[in-house]
């Protein structure tokens, strides 16, 4: 079995969380991306356990939409062109000092890749950035990497520990793992430790690579601020079953994200007469189709687009909202989601969820404890699931209650971001 550590093992200890000397750089693809939360809030909760923390970008995000607390983040972030100014000494610098470690790492990367277009040309474009970034970290004192996604960014990674040294450790999530196995096991293989957020994740890497990755591989949940995001007013007893159930959905307007199937649910509810009002929060390559699919069905008085929003935008549309519905479905192109954050600050709000049997999703949402599952693409089960909800509002808050319950006791970032600190510490060594 993978080393797991839970909240349950860190709270009973009672034993604070030394944090790891030195300092550590993220790396991810992009930032500040809007919808990837889990990255934001976990580097300011490591940092809140008193690790120095450097960002090195693999590309800025364009865009004029950021959460606030993103915003000394980016001020301080490493941000390079493709060919900045000076990556010629960089690379002059390992030919000249470590030409058998330069050559190494290139030759791996680009052998380990062949045969997956993105990840092959993922090496070609960044690896010029990347050696500037391995004499940077040299030079900033770096003493541990760790990537967000299994990727490029770890990818990145591997190269810059064949060339400095520096450990390294990354995080897999869901379609950046699920998609394409390219370079997996030798990530793995280099890396300090590997972590991933769901048992359904070491399975797929074991399918891959074999079983002597469970010895390297942590299962460490991404969490919420359970503070932030605090229990919703309770549901009144035996509560009026004439008043419309508030649907909220979260993310990106996304295949993957399935919310073609809610859209369906809520036609299906329209016609059995159950009341109901449905806002989908979040942009993407398909509101166009979504919006023209509400328009059809009829539904436009009842379905409303939000588009992107803060943080705190969704905190107080999750103080209202009676159901959060999480649709994930496997894409054309073979995405598919991890576990997703939006059903953890959910629940962690005290808002009953209907979400997908899929992937690392049941791992979190326990059915008819912390919530309600459905087969993925089934917008009967799920128009099944709401009616449920809507008529019975003593179950809407036992899920509610279990699902709060279930967020604190694993999915706490506070938490979980020590037990990374505790490994980044491990990984130095």
């Amino acid at each position: 079995m993978p080393a797991t550590l839970s909240t349950d093992q860190h709270a009973s200890t009672g034993t604070p969380i030394q944090p790891s000397p030195g300092k550590v750089a993220y790396m991810m693809s992009r930032f500040p991306k809007l919808t990837e939360t889990f990255v934001l809030y976990e580097i300011l909760a490591v940092k809140g356990h008193g690790v120095q923390v450097e960002l090195y970008p693999l590309q800025r995000e364009r865009t004029t939409e950021m959460h606030p607390e993103a915003a000394p983040l980016v001020e301080g972030a490493h941000f390079l062109p493709m060919l900045a100014p000076g990556f010629l000494r960089a690379h002059l610098y390992y030919l000249r000092h470590k030409p058998r470690a330069y050559f190494r790492a290139l030759w791996e990367s680009l052998r380990a890749t062949w045969g997956s277009l993105r990840y092959f040309a993922g090496i070609l474009v960044f690896f010029p950035k990347t050696v500037q970034f391995a004499r940077m970290m040299e030079r900033d004192g770096i003493t541990h990497i760790h990537a967000h996604f299994a990727s490029h960014p770890a990818a990145a990674a591997f190269i810059i520990h064949r060339l400095t040294g520096i450990p390294y450790s990354f995080t897999a999530h869901g379609s950046d793992l699920h998609r394409d196995q390219h370079m997996l096991c030798e990530k793995i293989a280099a890396s300090a430790f590997t972590v991933t957020i769901s048992e359904y994740n070491v399975r797929v890497m074991v399918a891959a690579c074999g079983e002597w990755i469970r010895e390297r591989v942590i299962v460490l949940r991404s969490g919420v601020d359970t503070q932030v995001f605090a229990p919703r007013p309770r549901y009144a007893p035996n509560g009026h079953h004439a008043s419309p159930l508030m649907i909220l959905n979260i993310g990106t307007l996304h295949e993957v994200k399935g919310q073609t199937y809610l859209i369906e649910a809520c036609r299906r509810l329209y016609e059995r007469g159950v009341p109901f009002e449905c806002h989908l929060v979040g942009d993407g390559p398909d509101r166009e189709k979504l919006e023209a699919q509400v328009q059809a069905a009829g539904l436009a008085d009842r379905v409303t687009f939000h588009g992107r929003q803060t943080r705190q935008a969704i905190v107080d549309l999750l103080q209202r909202a009676d159901v959060l519905v999480a649709p994930s479905v496997p894409s054309s192109d073979n995405r598919r989601e991890g576990i997703p954050v939006v059903l953890m600050e959910a629940m962690a709000s005290g808002v009953a969820v209907v979400a997908s049997d899929l992937s690392g999703i049941p791992e979190l949402v326990i059915d008819g404890v912390s919530g309600l599952l459905t087969p993925p693409g089934d917008a009967a089960a799920i128009a099944d699931a709401l009616a449920r909800l809507h008529a019975d509002v003593d179950l809407r808050q036992r899920l509610a209650d279990g699902g709060r319950e279930k967020v604190l006791r694993e999915f706490d970032l506070t938490t979980n971001a020590a037990a990374l600190v505790e490994w980044f510490g491990k990984g130095k060594a």
